[in-house]
């Protein structure tokens, strides 16, 4: 039986992106080689601290949630062949959306794709075709030029994010605030989850 391995699952509403404030069901999968400085889910990183979880089960308890979406995250979950989970989730009557970097091969039929591309790590072309979102997380001046690159080879329907690092959150704002203003092919991508207190 297909099984994936799982950090957690949740029943919650989507924070950030195009989705913010829409109530889902969270799938987090374990396993990422990506190591960004300022991921706020490192202890996802090393898919053998975390037990497996066979993919009819993922799905039969995100359909109890009563969401009616299911996010698939991590970690970085494309490290993992996701065409079963997103026939499961489909099955069960649930949209499916993916967040990934794109730094691994594509893999699952999906609703929507917010991809969040990182400095410095490989994005597989597929990703850029195909993304819904594009979120840019924005920890320095240095990363609207990031953002724009990235933007550059989305598709032209693609919506674009900008995101403010966290633990930078109140300096940055004013900034991307006054990007936006500017250029506005982006939107602003905050993470109310964070603001909210919930997960």
């Amino acid at each position: 039986m297909e099984a994936l391995p799982v950090v957690e699952t949740f029943y919650s509403l989507q924070g950030e992106g195009a989705h913010a404030g829409w109530p889902a069901c969270f799938i987090r999968l374990a396993g990422c080689r990506n190591a960004c400085s300022f991921c706020d889910t490192r202890d996802s990183w090393n898919a053998g601290a975390f037990p497996t979880v066979s993919v009819a089960g993922l799905a039969e308890d995100a359909a109890a949630s009563g969401a009616p979406s299911c996010v698939v995250t991590g970690g970085e979950p494309t490290l993992h062949k996701l065409d079963g989970l997103c026939c499961a989730l489909h099955a069960a009557g649930l949209q499916t959306w993916l967040e990934t970097s794109g730094s691994e091969p594509l893999s699952g039929n999906w609703d929507w794709i917010c991809l969040s591309p990182k400095k410095g790590v490989f994005v597989y072309p597929e990703y850029y075709r195909k993304a819904n979102e594009i979120k840019v997380v924005i920890q320095t001046p240095d990363d609207f030029s990031f953002a724009e690159e990235q933007a550059s080879l989305a598709n032209e329907n693609c919506l674009c994010y900008l995101q403010a690092e966290w633990s930078v959150s109140k300096r940055m704002s004013e900034a991307i605030v006054a990007y936006i203003r500017k250029h506005p092919r982006w939107k602003l991508s905050l993470q109310t989850h964070k603001f909210l207190g919930i997960l």
